[in-house]
């Protein structure tokens, strides 16, 4: 091996094992707290434990290897970028490919070790703690009993309000249900108000004197006259023994292994053979039931009909009328009985069909999750690696929270897929390989990419097609050259200035929100005055610098976070509708729309990952801190971004408010100056709240009309799923129409002026018919904004 693959599958093999016993541990503990009600109050030996808890931890390994091969893959990958040895090796001719290679061939032979262990491994694991976990079940505690809640024991069930005494022996009211032959309903009750413990901690005998009670006992009669009678048996007692056997209860041998036919049990050989019986005894069953089906019809008792039919003929007419009166009566009698039975049959029969379906889908996902696990752990490295070399961080930052999204949305949509294929809603084989099939082409993508050496987004990413698509896109302005004619009031204005203050002009004109002719005339005056273009260039004042990349950072961020909103706004209606539908007998549908928005949820994970990458290049330009917890803000701003978006659009107009305060200012139009931007930024925060109101007071409309046309059509549980809609849609839109309004009275208050009664009116009407108010109010506070600022 040579030196350079020693280093990089050293480098790879100390994080992967430190962050795969880290998650391992993190994942036992969570199983500890998962399964602590069945561990704990059962008395139970130190070793049982032990081995209840070294028979879960193979099972574990499906969740915890994937994750720790990608986050381990970005992590080094990324810390190789991130201290420019990728550039070193790139230097003396050493491809990404090349670099990847020696680590590639370990987790290809880890991929196959990882089958194998699916295979043999898990399914021991399984059988083990399968079976362990029954015989913990039926372990009781002797003597552990809890106050203010019922204790089973066997045929027992005792309460009491509270224990008390140098060893709890003396118990407060005592009630005492004892159950009858049939083993199921409480024949016997027992009340008293004071109670003792007088066996031993160890016994297995639980001896109780119970003092100043009562006794009561269902009696049940032989004949049903009596039985209609309800008869009991009612007494008092000063004082009561009762000795109670808990020997059966606490002899449970924990070796035994009775189960081992489950599906998550067996390998693949075992799996096949099952799946081979299932498939046949399905046939099987479909034929049996068919036969009777055909049987209980009726249909073989009348093979001709009464009257005869000429050969060679096409009869048209009424099956009936081929049949006397008698012979009629008859045939819809017992077709009428036959449908009757049938539907009964296929309903009783529909939920054992459903059942056994159910059953072979898992045996089949089972088989092929052994094989799809090995492919994942390949194809998440190809994922993970070029991720690391593109984002060019190491450590736990960034990295942890790229690697937690991609890993929590590769594992919901297995999650999502398989457990709608055990219903029967996806293709059971499909459904297995369906989460790897959806990382195998983003990882393909990122290796072409990091193999190129391009940008992980770029003008030819995958979201840039989509900014053109939604008219996000701020295509370049073409260069204007125009200047103040001689004979104007600001030419003149500029002249007076000295070269100083020209200089401050062109360099700062974007600050004071100066039309480009002011930076074209001022260049025009220092070239009359012997002040070259290329002398400022070469002196660094022909522009600030600094103010344009923040400017271009600031318009990166509004593109690449208003296409995250776009497809945010696209995405959750199709999660929330398909889930709607689901829940209203629409199954079919829902699941379908339900997939769709999984599908449109993974684009907007890589547009709210580009938005999060430009809000941080932004910060780090302004020398901001980003937040406090990056990993909060991922996990709030995901789900939220349709809050996140306008905070984070705040935010950057604060910083660069800031960071402007640093330039110098001239004196001209100063009060302008501070207020338009001001006023610029209300009037897009009003623009952007009344638009989504807009949109959502409309889809509400359209959702209610839609209730009342699937209303009247009959059409109960899609009206019901529309008003549902609407509602939500309703309270976004209550939501969106007050942040408007506030914006709008922000903006007068901001122009230091009132608001007119006839605005006042519009903003009132607004409430009732939004459309109508919305174009007018947009219309008047421009029309504001333009006679001050432009």
């Amino acid at each position: 091996m040579k030196i350079l693959d020693r280093y990089i599958l050293t480098s790879y093999l100390k994080t992967f094992i430190s962050v795969f016993l880290i998650l391992m541990m993190i994942f036992v503990l969570q199983t500890i707290w998962l399964y602590i009600k069945e561990l704990a109050g059962k008395d139970l030996d130190i070793m049982v434990i032990v081995k209840f808890l070294f028979y879960f931890m193979p099972k574990l390994i499906p969740l915890v290897l994937p994750l720790t091969i990608l986050l381990a893959s970005i992590m080094v990958f990324g810390s190789f970028a991130e201290n420019y040895e990728f550039a070193a090796m790139k230097s003396t001719g050493i491809s990404l490919q090349r670099a990847m290679s020696g680590l590639s061939i370990f987790i290809v032979g880890l991929g196959i070790l990882t089958f194998f262990f699916s295979n043999n491994v898990i399914p021991w694991a399984e059988y083990n703690s399968y079976n362990l976990r029954r015989n913990i079940a039926k372990l009781k505690p002797a003597m552990l009993l809890a106050e203010g809640q019922f204790n089973e024991m066997e045929a027992y069930t005792i309460k009491f309000d509270k224990k008390y005494g140098d060893r709890d022996q003396f118990l407060d009211n005592v009630t005492i249900h004892i159950k009858g032959d049939d083993g199921r309903t409480n024949a016997t009750v027992i009340k008293a108000k004071k109670g003792e413990l007088t066996s031993k901690e160890d016994s297995n005998v639980l001896t109780l004197i119970l003092t100043d009670g009562h006794y009561y006992n269902d009696v049940k009669p032989k004949t049903h006259k009596a039985r209609l009678k309800k008869p009991f048996i009612k007494s008092s007692f000063d004082k009561k023994l009762m000795n109670i056997d808990l020997s059966d209860l606490n002899n449970v041998d924990f070796e035994e292994k009775s189960q081992d036919d489950k599906y998550n049990m067996l390998d693949v050989p075992g799996l096949n053979k099952a799946i081979d019986s299932l498939v046949e005894k399905s046939k099987s069953d479909h034929e049996h039931f068919s036969n009777t089906l055909y049987q209980r019809s009726g249909f073989m008792r009348y093979d001709a009909p009464t009257k005869a039919i000429p050969k060679d003929s096409i009869y048209t007419g009424e099956i009936l009328d081929l049949y006397d009166t008698k012979s009629k009566v008859q045939l819809v009698d017992v077709a009428t009985k036959a449908l009757i039975s049938s539907n009964q049959i296929l309903t009783t029969k529909e939920k054992t069909i459903k059942v056994a379906r159910t059953w072979l889908n898992k045996h089949v996902i089972s088989l092929h999750e052994k094989f799809a696990l090995g492919f994942a752990c390949i194809i998440l490295f190809f994922v993970g690696a070029p991720l690391g070399a593109l984002i060019r961080k190491g450590g736990i930052g960034l990295p942890m929270v790229i690697a937690i999204l991609l890993f929590l949305t590769y594992h919901f949509i297995g999650i999502f897929s398989t457990n709608s294929a055990k219903s029967g809603g996806f293709h059971p084989i499909l459904a297995s390989w369906f989460s790897t099939l959806i990382m195998l082409p983003l990882g393909i993508f990122l290796t072409k990419r990091a193999t190129a050496d391009r940008g992980l987004f770029e003008s030819q990413g995958i979201l840039e097609p989509l900014k053109k698509l939604f008219g996000i896109k701020i295509k370049p302005q073409e260069r204007d050259l125009s200047t103040f004619d001689i004979n104007t009031e600001e030419y003149n204005t500029l002249l007076g200035y000295d070269n100083a203050k020209l200089i401050d002009i062109l360099k700062n004109y974007k600050h004071y929100n100066y039309d480009i002719k002011y930076k074209n005339s001022a260049l025009a005056i220092l070239d009359s005055r012997g002040v070259t273009k290329q002398q400022l260039k070469f002196s660094g004042e022909y522009s600030d610098d600094r103010f344009n990349e923040t400017i271009r950072l600031k318009i990166a961020n509004d593109e690449d976070s208003k296409l995250a909103l776009i497809i945010y706004f696209i995405f959750a209606p199709f999660i929330l509708v398909g889930k709607i539908l689901e829940n209203n007998n629409y199954e079919s549908i829902g699941k379908t729309l339900f997939i769709v928005g999984i599908v449109i949820g993974i684009i907007y994970l890589f547009a709210f990952t580009r938005s999060f990458i430009s809000f941080s290049n932004f910060k780090k330009h302004v020398k901001k801190q980003l937040i406090t917890n990056s990993i909060l803000y991922v996990l709030v701003g995901f789900p939220l971004f349709f809050i996140v978006y306008f905070v984070q659009k705040k935010m950057l107009l604060k910083d660069m408010a800031e960071d402007e305060i640093h330039n110098p200012l001239i004196e001209v139009n100063k009060e302008d100056a501070a207020i338009c931007p001001q006023l610029r930024s209300t009037l897009k925060n009003y623009t952007a709240h009344a638009k989504i109101a807009m949109i959502v007071y409309s889809l509400s409309v359209i959702l209610v009309v839609l209730y009342f046309i699937l209303n009247n059509n009959k059409q109960e549980a899609l009206a019901l799923a529309a008003l549902q809609l609407a509602a939500i849609l309703f309270i976004l839109f209550v939501i969106y129409f007050i942040k408007s309004i506030l914006n709008t009275l922000q903006f007068y208050k901001q122009k230091e002026a009132t608001i007119k009664t006839a605005q006042l009116i519009i903003i009132l009407m607004s409430s009732i018919l939004y459309p109508i108010p919305f174009f007018i109010l947009q219309k008047q506070l421009k029309r504001d904004f333009k006679s001050i600022c432009l």
